[in-house]
């Protein structure tokens, strides 16, 4: 099946290597349209079936075909984050792994201009500093 309707951002891909994009992308849409609630664990605010199936729709459309498939009988929003979380949410202990062997073999004279030397320093830099608050 194909997602006709045009998405807001990419779709999370089967094997997750997106997952962190994804998450982020998706949290900040729910946050606009004050759908977020539907998919916090704890929330003062109580959200109805509307908002939570407006949420559910949203999710889904942004998730591979395959995903959609396999979460098939998830019906809570929630229910779906989880176990989205659960599947690939340990990316970001293989992106710090990855992110701290690029900065331990990071050397200058690999890189023909020093543009491209400062772009892979801020990258790894950030990813570092994402995976160290996320993981914390």
């Amino acid at each position: 099946m194909l997602n006709l309707n045009k998405l807001d951002f990419t779709t999370l891909e089967v094997y997750g290597r997106n997952y962190l994009k994804w998450v982020q992308d998706v949290k900040l849409h729910l946050t606009a349209k004050n759908l977020c609630p539907a998919i916090e664990d704890k929330t003062n605010n109580p959200i109805g079936e509307a908002e939570k199936a407006t949420a559910m729709i949203f999710i889904r459309r942004h998730i591979h075909d395959a995903l959609q498939i396999e979460y098939l009988a998830k019906e809570d929003p929630q229910a779906l984050w989880v176990a989205l979380a659960n599947r690939f949410d340990h990316q970001k202990d293989i992106f710090l792994h990855e992110a701290r062997h690029d900065w331990h073999h990071l050397r200058f004279q690999d890189f023909k201009y020093v543009n491209e030397y400062n772009y892979e320093v801020c990258r790894i830099r950030s990813l570092l500093k994402f995976c160290n608050e996320t993981l914390t």
